[in-house]
């Protein structure tokens, strides 16, 4: 008997490209692709720089098309957007969003944020996954810059986004704060607090190897990651200490912060033991996470959930991190903890990363809470959360009679 289950479009950026949200994306949709409530999963993803092959798509005999659609910066994405969703005239569409998901330029990502109300419009089902918002973004920090009154109107066009992207059925975000700011600011009835979930549940960690300690960042740097003062730090504790070490940077350069990587390593490539790794494969990211002893975050400040917390938890892995914005949150309400610093002090930063490294028991006793605190909720849980609240949307007057014609 055919499977007659929803036919889901997801729109996201999606590896091989490496747009923000790539990585939680690939393990979302895959967690989608194992429900038999699933009979098929349409990708809208970013258009590729250059041609690759795409990532191996097919589990459980669950369909994924993926259809690169829509290009980063592009005024006429929500325009592409709702053409290929009107072909394809799925029952749901699910978003996974931030506010530069679309652009770092302002009209362009403004312009493209307003898919999920043309969808609503269309009566097909949807529910935002927003990764962070507006009201409690630092715009200097994030790359988006300007004099005090361009600064102000990013705001308030940020709030009027805000407001369009609300007009989505449901909209899910990650952090109790934000449910906070999005009821009391914006009158929102429609908010849900929704769990991230754990990319993987590999077995419980053995102690990373204290032979070479190599201490790891990763993700998109340039706006509010900078590596400079972890490079120094790392310099200071490397003159004081015999033990062998490395401090890998993985990653690539935030959009709005092209060459930020290349300049930082032309200037500091006096200080030895220090290793740009550039973009990290899909396949290669579990090593890197499993050759770290811990994981550093030079943060200045956040822009939403942290699904590199999530990861160094989920292979047992140390954090030394500083106490501010999301990931204060994130550590009280979830259970993670770690070695904190002083944003921007290369001296606090130094004693963070010597705690650890004259205690290698208890960075291996960080990294195990961190591990319970990440897989403490699958993924695989998380897509059951969304597919519940996707058939309660279904099950409303305006929507059932269609998804009924459909299946019947």
């Amino acid at each position: 008997m055919p499977n007659r289950g929803l036919r889901l479009v997801i729109v996201t950026t999606f590896p091989p490209s490496t747009g923000t949200l790539n990585e939680y994306a690939w393990h979302f949709v895959r967690a989608f692709q194992q429900k038999r409530e699933i009979r098929e999963i349409i990708v809208l993803a970013d258009e590729l720089a250059r041609p690759e092959p795409e990532l191996p798509n097919q589990i459980n005999g669950i369909s994924l098309q993926i259809q690169r659609c829509w290009q980063f910066n592009r005024w006429d994405t929500a325009q592409r957007l709702m053409r290929e969703i009107e072909q394809i005239n799925p029952d749901a569409v699910l978003f996974n969003l931030q506010f530069a998901t679309f652009g770092n330029r302002r009209i362009p990502a403004a312009l493209a944020l307003l898919t999920p109300a043309l969808v609503r419009q269309k009566g097909i089902p949807s529910i935002v996954l927003l990764h962070n918002i507006m009201d409690t973004v630092d715009l200097k920090q994030a790359g988006f810059a300007g004099n005090q009154l361009i600064n102000w109107l990013t705001k308030f066009a940020g709030r009027i986004i805000t407001r369009q992207l609300l007009r989505a059925d449901l909209v899910a975000v990650t952090i109790p704060r934000y449910v906070e700011i999005l009821e009391q600011t914006y009158a929102a009835t429609n908010v849900l607090l929704a769990p991230h979930g754990a990319f993987e549940t590999p077995p419980p960690p053995t102690a990373p190897s204290t032979d070479c300690w190599r201490f790891l960042a990763f993700g998109k740097f340039g706006t509010y990651k900078k590596v400079e003062t972890l490079i120094e730090a790392f310099a200071q504790v490397q003159t004081k200490h015999q033990q062998p070490m490395e401090l890998v940077i993985a990653g690539s350069d935030s959009p709005n912060a092209a060459g930020y990587l290349n300049t930082v390593q032309q200037q500091y490539a006096h200080v030895p033991n220090v290793l740009f790794t550039g973009y990290v494969p899909e396949e290669a990211v579990a090593g890197l996470f499993q050759s770290a002893t811990a994981v550093v975050f030079p943060y200045t400040s956040t822009t939403g959930s942290s699904g590199v917390l999530h990861q160094a938890g989920s292979y047992g892995r140390a954090a030394i991190l500083p106490n501010l914005g999301d990931l204060a949150d994130i550590i009280s309400e979830e259970g993670f903890d770690g070695v904190f610093f002083e944003p921007e002090n290369v001296t606090s930063l130094a004693l963070a990363l010597e705690q650890l490294l004259l205690d290698p028991a208890r960075c291996h006793a960080l990294g195990m809470q961190n591990y319970a605190a990440a897989c403490g909720l699958p993924i695989s849980d998380v897509a059951d959360w969304y597919l519940l609240h996707l058939q309660t949307l279904l099950r409303q007057p305006a929507i059932a009679p269609r998804f009924q014609q459909e299946v019947l």
